[in-house]
């Protein structure tokens, strides 16, 4: 499995475990108080990071799946370097 796969798949992971801890605090009651309502907004916060991550990774994904423009080479896109015996520079 490679490393992308891993990535999302924890994200997915994370986003489930911490939407089900949100919806377990509401219907136990304990967000009801201080610190359920903390805990609360921390499952939501861990959620809303790890789906923002999702998100960045799928827009990734689907920029890499559309095909270079056609007016530019992939080769032509890239400067090519200046060679090592270019002019010298006069110093004073």
């Amino acid at each position: 499995m490679s490393d992308r796969a891993g990535l999302f798949l924890f994200s997915v992971f994370m986003v489930i475990v911490g939407l089900a801890a949100a919806g377990w605090l509401i219907v136990s009651g304990q967000a009801g108080y201080v610190d359920g309502l903390f805990l609360l907004l921390t499952c939501l916060l861990v959620a809303a990071a790890f789906g923002l991550y999702l998100m960045f990774m799928i827009n990734r994904a689907k920029e890499s799946l559309q095909p270079a423009p056609a007016g530019k080479p992939a080769a032509a896109a890239k400067a090519a370097p200046k060679s090592a015996t270019s002019q010298p520079v006069e110093t004073s």
